[in-house]
């Protein structure tokens, strides 16, 4: 503490200034800062009001000496050590479709823009200026909501030999102007029986197999894809998923309540026994697993450009239009528990109560209009 007019005495009507040091980010020096503390009645005051300040600041907290002797790393550098980490680590894998779809934003948006900052300058200001250029150029909430999470994922991922942050983070979202997602107004397309049948009478057996099987099973492309001769029972009423497939790469379902078993009402399971084949069940002449990018052609070449969740909104829509319990719902369709009560429910154990609510449910589509009857008819007068 010291009074530039007065350097010998204390004089309490002068204004008092204090002295501190911080440490420069990058570099081994340091640089002193003065402080200015107003008038102090004494010395022990101005101290204390320094004292006051420097905590107020965080300018001795292990945060902010961790945040500022920290080697600087462009975010580049850093979102790729962050995706190698993904790829390796142990407890809760990140699926291979995730990282690719955070590596896509990184390269389409965030890179470009701020990818040569140093992580320590990534923060509310740098996040405003990336929202308000995607904004203007158009990209919905949703889009802009996944880019800016990533943006925080990569900032969070630098953490030091403790496993702390070296740059912890108080997002203001009303400061940066991340939009608000209105879940109603979001697109979600879906096929009526009409369309379904316009598709599969206008594609060849495999893939009207294919459509037949997502519309009336509700699966995702990815676990029809890594569908087996071994994963159905001998009357193909009962579907075991416990596989999935990107990019011609087996992986585990999408998360623990995929793993499932999935009941097939007799209309369709007919056909799947007519159709039924070692090894994937739908696959190349060489035996490998279809392409969800070719299958996705062929479905675009009906003139229907939709993707393959409007199979899976299908089922749902119909089951719920039969009013089928609802944890027979969500274990058919894989999704999570909501409420206690749906894991206290033994339902999906009870294998006859499963098939008759499935039964009764039906597919809500007529197979033996749409092309499927004749190799199925063959079948029922093979084994009669």
């Amino acid at each position: 503490m010291y009074q530039p007019a007065h350097p010998g005495q204390w004089n309490p009507k002068a204004p008092a200034y204090g002295r501190i040091w911080l440490d420069v980010p990058g570099s081994l020096e340091r640089k002193r800062k003065t402080i200015s503390l107003g008038l102090c009645v004494t010395k022990t005051v101005a101290r204390q009001r320094l004292r006051e300040y420097i905590e107020r600041e965080g300018v001795n907290t292990k945060e902010t000496f961790t945040t500022n002797t920290a080697p600087v790393t462009t975010f580049k550098k850093q979102s790729e050590l962050w995706l190698d980490y993904l790829a390796t680590r142990t407890r809760k894998p990140v699926k291979p479709a995730t990282i690719c779809g955070w590596r896509q934003a990184l390269h389409a948006w965030i890179l470009p823009n701020i990818g040569d900052k140093p992580v320590l300058d990534v923060s509310n200001g740098v996040l405003r200026e990336l929202v308000a250029k995607m904004v203007a150029a158009g990209l919905s909430p949703k889009t802009i909501v996944n880019y800016s999470q990533v943006v925080k994922l990569v900032v969070a991922s630098a953490v030091n030999d403790e496993g702390d942050q070296i740059y912890p983070r108080k997002w203001n979202h009303d400061f940066i102007g991340i939009p608000l997602v209105q879940k109603e107004k979001q697109h979600r397309p879906t096929v009526t029986e009409t369309e379904l049948g316009e598709i599969l009478s206008s594609v060849s057996e495999r893939y009207r197999v294919l459509f037949a099987l997502l519309a009336g099973t509700g699966l995702r492309i990815g676990e029809a894809l890594g569908l087996k001769d071994s994963d159905l029972s001998p009357d193909c009423r009962t579907i075991h998923v416990q596989r999935s497939v990107w990019r011609g790469q087996e992986q585990s379902p999408k998360t623990a309540n995929a793993v499932r078993f999935v009941d097939v009402p007799e209309e369709l399971a007919v056909v799947l026994r007519a159709y039924i084949k070692q090894g994937y069940f739908f696959s190349t002449a060489e035996g490998r697993s279809l392409q969800a990018r070719n299958v996705l052609r062929v479905l675009h070449g009906t003139g229907k450009r939709i993707g393959f969740h409007a199979f899976r909104r299908f089922r749902l829509t119909w089951l719920r239009k039969q009013g089928v319990p609802s944890d027979l719902e969500r274990c058919w369709m894989g999704h999570a528990p909501q409420e206690i009560g749906d894991i206290y429910s033994k339902l999906k154990d009870d294998v006859p109560y499963r098939r008759e609510w499935c039964e009764r449910a039906g597919l809500g589509f007529s197979v033996g209009l749409f092309g499927l009857q004749n190799k199925a008819a063959l079948y029922v007068e093979r084994v009669a």
